[in-house]
């Protein structure tokens, strides 16, 4: 009744690309075989048995190789074959999934995959002992249809679900199949958690003055969630069958949820607080990281006037990036030695107050905590060159908004200038490469 498919096009596609393929069915009284070579029967007709009436056996034994004149390569990651079956334990509650694996000495491993209760076992895997409230674990069933001129079908999930401050993870699965895009289940959860979460914050008044709504985000950064969901119909968004768009099976999720929810925070007021308290902590931070973020941006970006002066910086009269230099120099009395030696027509001097950091060793959240750093880019001007996937709201990189024609490094021919000198060029080669490249660095002892 609950069916993803009859696997037909699958058996067939997979006989057609198959060196060979044996099916052997078994109906508790009949064992029934057909067997294909290369795409094409390999016997005129059905081969047929009666099984011994002591050992009646049911079930279906298939046997396959791929063929490598279809493919050209038929080494299957033995990780495939344990995720397949890990998910399938997962949502058939009770059954047991036995993997074996040749190895390359002929000798077999064995894997078990058993679930006795479904996703509620699981979900308590997940956690471990992180957990910060008990899973709980619903039922649905209901029918219902996705129009007016549609027909009506059955509907049925067990959700379970509970909070943890170190894991989070979401995951649907539906008709046995896993959804790894979700869609409509995925859908629900977002709307009805958002708005549960929220009226509870709303309701107990734990939001401050002013402050802004919670976000999904700021849930899913807490909530491990498992949600395994059956139909008698099924509209899937592709052939992949990796979402379902049912508008039906998204209603009726997000009402049970919804009214499930209510009903939780009000029997568990203790799972409840440290629920919403939780949300609230990773929306705060949240909130706190972007505005870090968007004041680095700010501070890379913008103009050095005086209301946002880097202190100690000392301009020239020159607005021509083409003649400007600006003296990179090792503290304090080197400042007032230059400044008094310069031409304050075209030459600017900013002071390294201290060892900086090694850039080359450093992560970029720490890099851009250090303010001597960041008021040095902010001084260059033309932002920074930031390598792989990082998330940053730091001003990309633009040579054009270079304000300088000469960055000079005007340290102690000792050591400690030698080091500084050294942590200086780190900077350059992590965030500025490119003016390395382009010979605007100059080192002056």
């Amino acid at each position: 009744e609950y069916s993803l498919g009859l696997n037909g096009l699958g058996a067939c596609a997979t006989q057609y690309s198959s060196e060979f393929m044996t099916v052997e069915s078994y109906d508790g009284n009949m064992k029934r075989t057909m067997t294909f070579k290369k795409g094409k029967p390999a016997q005129k007709k059905l081969k047929e048995e009666e099984l011994d009436p002591k050992h009646k056996r049911t079930g279906t034994v298939i046997r396959w190789r791929p063929d490598l004149e279809v493919f050209t390569d038929i080494s299957i990651p033995a990780e495939f074959f344990v995720d397949v079956l890990h998910r399938q334990a997962v949502v058939s509650a009770g059954v047991r999934f036995d993997l074996f694996l040749q190895q390359p000495d002929g000798k077999f491993t064995e894997q078990s995959f058993l679930y006795r209760n479904g996703i509620s076992d699981y979900l308590t895997e997940i956690v471990g002992t992180s957990s910060m409230t008990q899973p709980v674990l619903w039922h649905m069933e209901t029918q219902g249809r996705d129009r007016a001129d549609k027909p009506e079908y059955k509907v049925k999930a067990d959700i379970s679900f509970c909070v943890s401050n170190t894991v989070h993870l979401t995951e649907y699965y539906h008709n046995s199949s896993f959804l790894e895009h979700g869609g409509s289940p995925d859908k629900a959860v977002k709307m009805a958690f958002t708005y549960a979460v929220d009226k509870y914050l709303k309701n107990s008044g734990k939001y401050k003055s002013g402050e802004a709504k919670i976000t999904y985000p700021d849930i899913a950064d807490c909530l491990v969630l498992v949600i395994n969901s059956m139909s008698t119909q099924t509209s899937y968004e592709n052939q992949t069958k990796k979402a379902i768009n049912n508008t039906f099976i998204y209603e009726a999720l997000n009402e049970f949820i919804r009214a499930q929810l209510e009903v939780y925070f009000i029997e568990h007021p203790t799972e409840a607080d440290l629920f919403v308290g939780q949300v609230l902590v990773n929306k705060r931070s949240r909130e706190q990281a972007e505005s870090t973020r968007l004041n680095i941006k700010k501070k890379l970006t913008g103009n050095i006037d005086i209301s946002n002066r880097v202190e100690k910086f000392v301009g020239c009269r020159s607005k021509d990036p083409e003649k400007r230099e600006l003296y990179i120099v090792e503290g304090d009395s080197a400042l007032t030695s230059v400044k008094l030696a310069r031409n304050a027509e075209f030459q600017a001097v900013i002071p390294v107050r201290g060892k900086t950091l090694n850039c080359l060793k450093s992560t970029y959240d720490r890099i851009f905590k250090s303010e001597i750093i960041v008021d040095l880019l902010r001084v260059i001007g033309c932002g920074v060159e930031l390598k792989g996937k990082v998330k940053s709201d730091a001003a990309p990189f633009d040579i054009n908004s270079l304000k300088w024609s000469k960055i000079i490094f005007c340290t102690d021919a000792d050591e400690d200038g030698f080091q500084i000198r050294t942590l200086l060029l780190t900077i350059f080669y992590r965030l500025l490469p490119t003016l390395i490249q382009e010979g605007k660095i100059y080192i002056a002892e």
